[in-house]
């Protein structure tokens, strides 16, 4: 399924790093698949240098893909006409570091328009990604329709499923997934739109290996990433190294840059052809991915990949958002919780009567079916718990790993497998130290939940 500093650390031991192309499935997490070398063949790549815009570096095809007489090396943009070197002195005072900035423009006498990007990388220079421009496509009607369906939505799962029929209508593909990721980075394909005929992936899980860290951190960076077909013949840069650092060009934000081989071969094992993929990001980190896959060979043009950048960032907001309002119902429980022990104090005394007389208040918000309170060495419970021997040996455990902060587990076996036999209904453990002194805590509990995964 797989999608400059942050990539330094990596690159500070390339003996343990392998090229791009020369990775295995052991060391494919560390593939410098940044560092291509090479670009799909529907556009062309130029390097420039900065200060005469003077190509220095070129994919092997831009003269042909420019309709270009002779050698492009050495030439500047000015030379190769049209107004593309225009454009360019305009943008040479943004800061065009983290986010590529798109032309419309022409070079040479060639007729037909070009979209093209351009950044800078690490490295030095200026990059220029040229690809021809789609027809004019009026798409404005639709983006509000969809923003409208995005903020309409009221739950995670409807939003996903709403997003997934969203991109297969914009961009057509034959398979559109919203792809999620857990906190261990497994990825389950949460929503799913096909064509009926092909096998359906909902619900499918993912390793996070499938995804290395590397790919990850350009996902990150590089919002929308398209494979036009699985079968292209990579078009190699010249030189194979940037002449302005003398290192092999960082590619981190070419959209043209080539695929990892391995990640080829992943998508033909799948009988894929051809991929759209968008990121999610929510809270600074990669949250999913919308993932279209089709069984031929399919090109979208630049506008609908802007288009799809853009409402993966409505959906990326939208998801924290709706995440924001569990957290905040969350916190509305805690404050009621919190008012109703305030409320028994205050007409009781007895904090502890506040917990237990209506123990239904404390277990709800938490989804808990039990609690005990350990102090003065005494044990108070309600609900389903584990039984009072055994709640001590966990007050123990607890004394020894807890730092005085609070402490939560979902796999209490995993974590302490001498208090496995608690794992029927203590499998999730929650532990608020309530004092200074060893052992005393209020401690939820949830029992063990069997679930069947299944891994695609």
């Amino acid at each position: 399924m797989t999608a400059a500093s942050p990539l330094a650390q990596v690159d500070a031991h390339p003996s343990a790093s392998p090229p791009f192309g020369q990775a295995d499935l052991s060391n494919c997490e560390r593939e410098q698949i940044h560092l291509a070398g090479s670009i799909q063949p529907h556009g062309a790549l130029l390097l420039v240098r900065e200060q005469d815009l003077v190509v220095v570096q070129a994919s092997a095809n831009a003269a042909d893909l420019l309709a270009l007489d002779g050698e492009i090396l050495g030439r500047s943009l000015d030379d190769l006409g049209g107004n593309l070197a225009t454009l360019a002195r305009r943008l040479l005072g943004e800061d065009l570091t983290d986010i590529p900035v798109a032309v419309r423009c022409r070079v040479g006498t060639r007729a037909e328009e070009l979209d093209g990007t351009l950044h800078r990388p690490a490295g030095g220079g200026l990059i220029v990604e040229l690809e021809s421009a789609g027809p004019a496509v009026d798409l404005s009607a639709f983006v509000c329709d969809a923003l409208r369906t995005i903020s309409a939505t009221t739950s995670l799962r409807s939003l996903c499923e709403e997003a997934a029929k969203i991109y297969r209508e914009l961009a057509g593909y034959d398979r559109v997934m919203v792809y999620r990721f857990d906190e261990e980075g497994h990825g389950e394909v949460f929503s799913e739109e096909r064509e009926p005929h092909l096998e359906a992936f909902l619900g499918n899980r993912y390793p996070a290996s499938d995804i290395p860290q590397i790919a990850r951190r350009l996902y990150e960076r590089n919002r929308v990433r398209l494979l036009v077909d699985v079968e292209y013949e990579p078009v190699p840069l010249t030189p194979a190294r940037s002449p302005l650092s003398g290192e092999p060009l960082d590619m981190s934000l070419c959209a043209l840059r080539s695929m990892s081989p391995i990640h080829i071969q992943y998508l033909k094992n799948m009988g894929v052809c051809a991929t759209l993929v968008a990121s999610l990001l929510v809270g600074g980190r990669l949250w999913g991915l919308v993932a279209c896959h089709h069984y031929g060979p399919r090109h979208v043009h630049y506008q609908t990949r802007v288009v799809s950048e853009l409402l993966a960032e409505a959906l990326s907001t939208r998801i924290a958002a709706l995440e924001s309002f569990a957290q905040s119902q969350a916190g509305l429980s805690v404050r009621r919780l919190e008012q109703h022990m305030i409320e028994a104090i205050a007409i009781d005394g007895d904090w502890e009567a506040a917990l237990f007389d209506n123990p239904g208040v404390v277990l709800q918000p938490l989804g808990a079916t039990g609690m005990a309170l350990l102090r003065d060495d005494q044990v108070a419970t309600a609900g389903e718990v584990p039984g009072t021997r055994q709640l001590r040996d966990l007050g123990h455990w607890l004394d020894e790993r807890c730092d005085g902060s609070l402490f939560a587990t979902a796999s209490l076996g995993r974590e302490a497998p001498r208090l496995a036999s608690l794992v029927p209904v203590a499998a999730g453990v929650l532990a608020a130290p309530i004092s200074g002194c060893r052992g005393e805590y209020l401690i939820w509990f949830r029992p063990e939940r069997v679930r069947t995964v299944t891994w695609g």
